[in-house]
């Protein structure tokens, strides 16, 4: 099972499941997790190979879907689910392979499609880093700068470091291994006829005009929003209008 953080009671409304990005943690979504449960029960989760989820030895979204699935059942068996990034492709094939355990799905940023870029200067950049040497945070800060020049990747890089233990909390070699999964799209076939909304950056361009036609085969109830000036990290870079869009949707 998964590892879960849950904020907030249930009450009328169902439970919201928040699916991360890769690389990331359900730490990541703490603020937006605390504001959203004044009104339902958040659960957001640590997926497969990340954080303090269990680590396995394969990375791909069937796996994906079927890790959500066990935390949907274990949860009243019917939730919300938000998926950013990797973990919108994870709640996407979640919705397809098994309909009946999704009332509405948001997917921030990210399309059911295969993607051109690769990720794994990331982990190249983590590896790099000599952990035997890191005392603080701020060490291992200054070594990821070497290779990593936008400090906010870098500090979201750092909370998947374990600075005591001098590990990273990501099965670095799966993730590599199935790099071309996790960018790639399985396309799984079948329909999710609920509502859905694609939620995106203005300033990213993951989610495209031209995509639509694939998006509305496999989502036919699709809707889609931008929220300007936002790029792919949009749930951080700007909070408010990702929270208010998420309030209008799933109310």
């Amino acid at each position: 099972m998964l590892h879960q953080i849950k904020t907030g009671t249930p009450t009328d409304l169902p439970p919201l499941l928040i699916a991360h990005g890769l690389y990331g943690s359900a730490r990541n979504w703490g603020v937006i997790a605390k504001r959203l449960s004044d009104s339902r029960q958040i659960i957001a989760v640590d997926m497969r190979n990340h954080g303090e989820s269990p680590w396995f030895s394969s990375h791909n979204y069937m796996d994906l879907a079927e890790d959500l699935a066990g935390v949907v059942a274990a949860n009243g068996g019917k939730m919300d689910v938000l998926g950013h990034s990797m973990g919108g492709k994870a709640a996407m094939m979640l919705a397809l392979t098994h309909p009946q355990m999704v009332n509405r799905l948001v997917v921030a940023d990210i399309a059911p499609v295969a993607y051109s870029h690769s990720q794994t200067q990331f982990i190249d950049a983590m590896r790099a880093v000599d952990l035997t040497r890191i005392e603080k945070r701020s060490d291992a800060d200054a070594r990821l700068a070497e290779t990593v020049e936008d400090p906010s990747v870098r500090a979201f890089l750092l909370q998947s470091l374990d600075v005591p233990a001098r590990r990273w909390r990501l099965n670095l070699d799966v993730l590599e291994r199935d790099m071309p999964r996790i960018v790639g799209w399985p396309d799984p076939g079948g329909q999710f006829d609920g509502p859905v909304l694609f939620l995106s950056g203005g300033a990213s361009d993951y989610v495209t005009s031209a995509q639509r036609p694939q998006i509305k085969s496999l989502f036919p109830g699709a809707r889609f929003a931008k929220i300007p000036g936002a790029g792919h990290w949009l749930h951080a870079e700007a909070p408010r209008p990702f929270e208010a869009s998420l309030r209008a949707f799933l109310s």
